[in-house]
């Protein structure tokens, strides 16, 4: 096992629609499918991180109900140590997806529930937890205050930080230069930067621009391209790992991140963290659902030794 790697973030319940094709507003349409299941993005990097062998700690809150259950047993499946409250006044986060069945696309709408009170003194409870991990991880489903005083707490212990940015939001004037690596895929680098990223020229100029708002590194998420790796002085592009028909790719930016955390955490070197992380996004679309499609350590390794 790796040394400590903390995230922040929120456990929603995936409800997971499959159909031809979305419905238009007052349409109803029969699906072809429908999976309940664990999810938000902050677990689904705990769990991706726990099964590639990370040692994986969860900051969040959650409700006393029936997701809550669901979520307690997902982190003790995968291996996730929960450093949680739980609360009887609210309810535990959910999840609406769409998933287009001829493509595996899809689209999302979250309700954080009781995580979306996460606040700026949770973290400093949870201080000791994120100072004394070896890498520290947040996205933005939670708000946003909560995430950059978490990244200003981890920089100030000296423990290195991603930020996934997504769901795609405005950032605070100062937040990048608390992110030794900001892990955004092509739309949210566009709305971080401005730039359009069509081609790896474009993910290149993003990256700059990430970087001139004081993140250490980029790491650009390129879907069936693979990522972008960008630090100033080596600007790597990770082919996408083929590792069978892609099934939908829900959880897939998901299961890179917690893969390149693990990764970074046990010394590799960043452009190895990307591969590693590449290799375990390639696994995930090939399966059904979130937290459920995060690969294992023996499988990853499996694929980059092909």
């Amino acid at each position: 096992m790796t040394a400590s790697i903390v995230i922040l973030g929120v456990f929603v319940a995936d409800a997971c629609f499959r159909a031809d094709r979305p419905p238009n507003m007052g349409e109803t349409l029969l699906g072809n499918s429908f999976a309940l299941g664990p999810g938000g993005k902050g677990s689904n990097q705990a769990v991706a991180t726990a099964r590639a062998g990370g040692d994986a700690r969860f900051l969040t809150r959650l409700g006393r109900d029936t997701f809550a259950e669901m979520a307690l047993k997902t982190w003790a499946d995968a291996g996730v140590t929960p450093v949680i409250t739980q609360h009887d006044d609210a309810y535990t986060g959910a999840a609406y997806i769409f998933v287009e069945e001829a493509t595996g696309d899809n689209a999302i709408i979250i309700c954080p529930g009781v995580a979306q009170t996460i606040s700026p003194a949770d973290i400093d409870t949870w201080s000791q937890e994120i100072t004394s991990a070896r890498v520290f991880m947040t996205q933005l489903e939670q708000p946003m205050d909560a995430a950059f005083h978490a990244l200003r707490v981890a920089r100030e212990g000296s423990t290195t930080t991603i930020l996934n940015p997504a769901p795609a939001a405005s950032l605070p004037d100062g937040m990048l230069g608390y992110c030794d690596y900001v892990t955004p895929n092509e739309t949210e680098a566009e709305g971080l930067t401005g730039i359009a990223v069509t081609s790896l020229d474009d993910a290149r100029r993003a990256a700059d621009g990430l970087m001139a708002a004081g993140a250490g590194a980029a790491i650009i998420t390129l879907g069936a391209r693979g990522a972008l790796y960008h630090d100033g002085e080596r600007s790597v592009h990770v082919p996408a790992f083929d590792a069978g028909p892609v099934h939908e790719t829900t959880g897939a930016g998901d299961a890179f991140n917690g893969a390149f955390a693990t990764a970074l955490a046990r010394g590799d070197d960043p452009v190895d963290a990307v591969r590693f992380g590449s290799a375990a996004a390639g696994l995930s679309v090939t399966r059904p659902g979130a937290a459920n499609s995060m690969p294992m350590r023996e499988e990853i390794e499996a694929l980059l030794a092909r």
